[in-house]
């Protein structure tokens, strides 16, 4: 179950009732995540966590998934569904917003210059 700031902190696991980004024929890619095994409570902030104490977490959530072989597939699920709260894929939901924004912005400009090369051509 998806952990909110508010609610006593538990386990750092994709939740179940979501579909996972991709599944292959060794199962699906959180199985391997390291995150399921060790330090899952640097995942997600325990309720009034001051922020020192959550940029610490973070670091050190970030530092497990740099060495997680699924951090790729973690990352993509967290900006597909989106993950609105902790770590995922070694970026935290403000790091995740960024991406998404960056993404968005990148889709439009590419719209826009295969339109005016379309105009182009057509003209």
């Amino acid at each position: 179950m998806l952990q909110l700031p508010h609610q006593p902190l538990q386990a750092a696991a994709v939740p179940a009732q979501r579909a996972p980004a991709r599944e292959d024929e060794a199962g699906p890619w959180h199985a391997e995540a390291v995150c399921r095994r060790d330090e899952a409570g640097l995942f997600f902030a325990p309720s009034k966590e001051p922020t020192a104490a959550r940029l610490s977490r973070e670091e050190a959530a970030k530092r497990v998934c740099a060495r997680c072989p699924v951090m790729v597939e973690c990352r993509e699920h967290a900006l597909l569904q989106p993950e609105p709260y902790g770590v995922w894929g070694g970026l935290t939901a403000a790091e995740r917003r960024v991406v998404l924004a960056r993404r968005r912005r990148r889709e439009v400009e590419l719209r826009k210059a295969a339109s005016a090369e379309r105009i182009a051509q057509a003209g």
